[in-house]
């Protein structure tokens, strides 16, 4: 399962939980997974979050396929230009 870090303004969607492990072959499962498990995180999951997978950031990589032993950190979307 990976270990997914919920980013310190996300847990409270989470019952105050930062530290997760889910069950996901890919980003846009795990994602779907954390939905629904923890209903609160939807409204921010529509409207997008940044995820780290083992140190690297994705905006869109909903395809990224996630090991074991994969550590994921959801963040809040990070907006630049």
């Amino acid at each position: 399962m990976a270990k997914v870090i919920i980013w310190s303004s996300l847990k409270s969607h989470t019952g105050g939980e930062s530290n997760l492990e889910i069950e996901a072959g890919n980003v846009k499962d795990l994602l779907a997974r954390l939905g629904e498990t923890y209903p609160g995180l939807q409204p921010q999951l529509k409207r997008g979050v940044s995820v780290s997978v083992d140190g690297i950031i994705f905006r869109d990589g909903w395809l990224t396929p996630l090991k074991p032993d994969s550590e994921v950190v959801l963040l809040p979307r990070m907006q630049g230009g």
